[in-house]
C-alpha cells in the first residue's frame, strides 16, 4: 500500500531564490540548471514563471535583492527528498521552498487570472484616487500659500500719495543737516 502511494505523481510547486549579483542572462542559466535538476529526479514540468528581480523581505546572506522563480512539477514523494536535498547543494539558490499543490485545470486558472486582474484593477482605480486627492491637497495649499503672499504684500504697500506726503514733510524740515 505505501508503494502506491509513493510512486505515485503529486502536483508540486517550487520557489526560489537566486541572489542579483548574477546577471538575467546568468540566472537564465541557473533556471536551467534547476529545471535539469528536477527532471533528472523524474520530475515532470508543468508550469515556470520568472518573477523578475524584487527586494526581499529580509537580508539574506547580506542580499537585498534577488530573482524570484516559480516551477510547478509533477513527481512523487521519494525523488522530492533528491530534490530538495540538491536544491540545498546548489550554491546558486539563496532559498527554496517546495510544497504540495493542488492541480488546476485551465478552467480554475482563468478564473483565478480573472479574479487577480479585478484585484488589480481595483488597487489601481483606489490608488489614482488617492494621487488625485493627493494633487487636490497639494494644489490647495499652494493657494492657501498665494493668498497670504498677496496679503503681506498689500500689508507692506504704501500709497503714492503717503509717499510724497512723507516726502515733503521731510523736505520741508530745516534739521536735514
Amino acid at each position: 500500500m505505501e508503494q502506491t502511494k509513493t510512486l505515485q505523481l503529486q502536483h508540486y510547486e517550487l520557489l526560489y531564490i537566486i541572489p542579483n549579483k548574477f546577471s538575467e542572462k546568468e540566472s537564465d542559466s541557473i533556471n536551467e540548471k534547476v529545471k535539469k535538476i528536477i527532471t533528472d529526479n523524474g520530475g515532470i514540468i508543468t508550469h515556470s514563471e520568472k518573477w523578475g528581480n524584487k527586494k526581499l523581505a529580509y537580508q539574506i546572506k547580506k542580499f537585498n535583492y534577488g530573482y524570484y522563480n516559480l516551477i510547478e512539477f509533477d513527481n512523487n514523494a521519494e525523488n522530492l527528498k533528491n530534490i530538495n536535498k540538491a536544491l540545498r547543494m546548489f550554491n546558486e539558490v539563496l532559498r527554496h521552498q517546495i510544497i504540495k499543490k493542488e492541480h488546476k485545470k485551465p478552467g480554475q486558472i482563468a478564473k483565478a487570472k480573472k479574479i487577480s486582474q479585478k484585484i488589480v484593477a481595483k488597487n489601481e482605480q483606489k490608488q489614482q484616487k488617492e494621487r488625485e486627492k493627493e494633487r487636490e491637497k497639494e494644489r490647495e495649499e499652494e493657494r492657501e500659500e498665494a493668498k497670504l503672499k498677496t496679503k503681506k504684500s498689500e500689508k507692506g504697500k504704501i500709497e503714492l500719495k503717503d509717499l510724497d506726503k512723507k516726502l515733503d514733510e521731510i523736505l520741508e524740515t530745516k534739521d536735514l543737516l
